[in-house]
């Protein structure tokens, strides 16, 4: 019964507002109902175009790469990369258009770099991959991913299905071309790896939703750097960040949470905006508030600045597909390490994993396509990342998770993305919070039950809940397959653990019911939002005014 009070509550709040506002309640409530600002998401947080990169332009034929010619064309590409480096400034590495035979790792490991083919279409330039990372030898930038999923024996266990496999290192992790930092740690996992702390400041308090915070022992910070926000749970399974960061609710943590007391909790990449004796602004709003038991810091965070990839295709061979977790490594893009960057015009075919994202900041995907019958694990997906921007993705194969928000992403938009097929909303637990889910369309077909399990909280228990406070949707459009024949609202569902979600403006062509825990805010169910489609544009405009 509680969940049907919660429904019909929903239910009478939405229909005593709809005809009395033009807009959602919250735009103008927000000390009552906190809705975060998103605006920042995105290349050079929202306030310029992705540019038509001028510079030095080298040619990957010049090098030996020859379309077309069915022959392996990794050495005079990687030879191309090499003489790309050397150029001074802007540098864009050309590729013809046609088929190009990739079967090793392109990393790219400096700024101010476009990757650039000829189209993402039938005449453009493709990148067929046709054998998996599995077979490439294992990158030393994910030696202590092997030797923490060995550690922990990580499994893929399915005993109904005969599989008992171990984890594969790309399962989500590593790419074809790969952005890197050579000798950076693409990620913590272990504490012992974890380096000796040596803090630009230490930050002592801060409000959520602020851009001011006041610190002490400052060391050679200045306006304009880009360093990154650590706050962490020294205090064990009751520490006051755990309580802070999921508002009290009635959520159980699980024990990441205050496992691995070295490793940030809660993690921001900023920019210094001002520095007055004590007080430092930042470009970007806190998502929580700091307090002096976080011992929080701010360090160096080493980057790339200014990389692009743009206008091409990547094809896998439609190889079977084993188990989840144990991928074989046909991932297209792998980011790591880069801010203020892009990915546009992409079309991705039979991928494991498409684009996948760890320490990355202000960069926009835009303009992307996934497909093929090859079932997928992530099409595009956001974790360990903050204030990036996915727009414009279409996505026309069946994925585990095709729209993931995941371990420790925060203030991330998905923004006027569609999904075709077995669509579904993810949000993959680690203590990630404040994400978007702007004007996404999905298309499902009901179940039996006129119901849709239609957001996802995947994950492993020990980073349970599967979001924290503040996770927004907006102007979500549910399209039914043959709507004439639905008689009642169709029921979406499926989040049990994810506290405090802002839900606005579920509508599409039939009636639909939401049920979401624990303590959502929904608001103009059923309602059309033609006034304020998406809420990225509307607050970067406000922003921007």
């Amino acid at each position: 019964m509680k969940h049907q009070t919660i429904l019909i509550c929903c239910s009478l709040f939405v229909n005593s507002i709809v005809f009395g506002q033009q807009t959602p309640k919250i735009l103008a409530d927000k000390k009552t109902n906190y809705l975060p600002d998103f605006s920042y998401a995105g290349y050079h947080f929202g306030e310029k175009n992705i540019p038509e990169v001028q510079g030095k332009i080298i040619n990957a034929t010049d090098y030996g790469v020859k379309a077309n010619d069915g022959l392996d064309d990794s050495k005079a590409l990687l030879k191309a990369v090499r003489a790309a480096n050397a150029v001074d400034g802007n540098v864009i590495l050309q590729l013809p258009a046609g088929r190009i035979i990739l079967s090793d790792f392109l990393y790219i490991q400096r700024s101010n770099f476009v990757l650039r083919g000829a189209g993402s279409g039938e005449t453009g330039t493709e990148i067929y991959c046709p054998r998996p990372m599995m077979y490439f030898k294992d990158p030393e930038s994910l030696a202590e991913l092997r030797e923490y999923l060995t550690t922990f024996d990580k499994r893929q266990r399915e005993p109904e299905n005969n599989v008992d496999l171990p984890f594969s290192q790309y399962a989500w992790s590593g790419g074809i071309v790969w952005t890197q930092i050579p000798g950076e740690r693409v990620k913590s996992y272990l504490d012992k790896y974890e380096p000796v702390s040596n803090p630009l400041a230490k930050v002592i308090s801060g409000n959520m939703g602020e851009h001011t915070i006041n610190v002490s022992d400052l060391k050679g910070l200045k306006v304009g750097d880009i360093v990154e926000l650590q706050l962490f749970n020294k205090d064990g399974e009751n520490g006051e960040i755990i309580k802070d960061l999921y508002q009290g609710a009635n959520v159980k943590p699980g024990s990441h949470h205050w496992k691995f007391p070295k490793l940030p909790i809660v993690r921001q990449q900023v920019e210094i905006t001002k520095i007055s004796n004590s007080k430092i602004t930042i470009k970007t709003p806190l998502t929580i508030a700091i307090k002096p038991s976080y011992q929080a810091q701010l360090v160096e965070w080493k980057h790339l600045t200014e990389v692009g990839i743009e206008h091409l295709r990547f094809t896998f061979p439609d190889i079977p597909r084993v188990a989840h977790h144990v991928e074989p490594g046909n991932n297209a893009i792998f980011l790591t390490r880069v801010f203020n960057s892009w990915v546009k015009d992409v079309t991705i075919t039979n991928a494991d994993s498409g684009i996948l994202g760890e320490e990355i900041s202000n960069v926009t995907v835009q303009d992307i396509t996934t497909d093929g019958p090859h079932m997928a694990h992530y099409t595009v997906t956001l974790g360990g990342v903050h204030n990036v921007l996915v727009k414009n993705l279409k996505i026309y194969n069946k994925a585990v998770h095709p729209l993931s928000f995941n371990t420790f992403a925060t203030k991330n938009v998905y923004q006027n993305c569609e999904i075709f097929a077995d669509a579904l909303l993810d949000q993959h637990s680690g203590a990630n919070h404040q994400n978007l889910f702007d004007h996404i369309t999905v298309h499902i077909t009901p179940d039996k039950n006129n119901s849709y399990y239609l957001f996802g909280g995947g994950g492993a228990d020990y980073w349970k809940p599967s979001h924290g406070p503040f996770s927004t949707f907006w102007n979500l459009n549910v399209q039914v397959e043959k709507p004439a024949e639905i008689t009642k609202p169709v029921l979406l569902y499926g989040m049990k653990d994810g506290p405090l979600a802002r839900i606005i403006g579920v509508n599409g062509n039939a009636k639909f019911e939401v049920k979401y825990e624990p303590d959502p805010y929904i608001e103009f169910l059923n309602t059309p939002m033609d006034k304020i489609p998406s809420l990225y544009d509307y607050q970067l405009q406000r922003r921007l005014k």
